[in-house]
């Protein structure tokens, strides 16, 4: 009688084999999550950017003094933060007439447009980073109207009907 040998050191290998592709699978499954964890983490941030960025805009169009008060003329300010940076731009439309009330005087109303551009690298937008997987860029555009009441009155403040 014949007795076969070797049968226990090939199924050993196969095993082997199999938990070393196993492992594999695993530790490039961690690698993924990770990234998209780092990912998500930067979206979150740079979302929280482009929000502080139009409530600084906003600040600076609204505020009773300053050179943006009424965005008279375009402005831009990069604001330097934790993890990403915000680029705040604004800029006005004519004022034009509203309509007239029977006393004679004119509703003037001057629309201004604000624009914030959020992303997690130096400038915002920056095309060249645009290219790679690591770039997040987050923008938004609000449109905000001013009005005074004319000829009586010159200061500029919030519309109502």
């Amino acid at each position: 009688m014949k007795r076969s040998t070797g049968f226990g050191a090939v199924a050993a290998l196969v095993v082997l084999v199999l938990l070393a592709l196993l492992a594999a699978a695993v530790v490039r499954l961690s690698v993924g999550s990770h990234t998209a964890i780092a990912q998500e983490i930067q979206a979150a941030r740079t979302q929280a950017a482009m929000r502080a960025g139009v409530d600084w805009g906003l600040f600076q169009i609204f505020q009773s003094t300053g050179a943006w008060l009424g965005c008279g003329t375009p402005q831009s300010q990069t604001l330097e933060l934790v993890g990403s940076n915000a680029t705040v731009a604004c800029s006005a439309l004519a004022p034009y007439n509203e309509g007239e009330h029977a006393d004679g005087t004119v509703r003037r109303v001057r629309v201004i447009r604000l624009t914030v551009v959020a992303c997690n690298a130096s400038a915002c937008p920056d095309n060249a980073a645009a290219a790679g997987a690591q770039y997040v860029e987050r923008m938004r555009e609000l449109t905000v109207s001013e009005c005074t009441q004319e000829p009586n009155g010159a200061s500029w403040g919030p519309c109502s009907l």
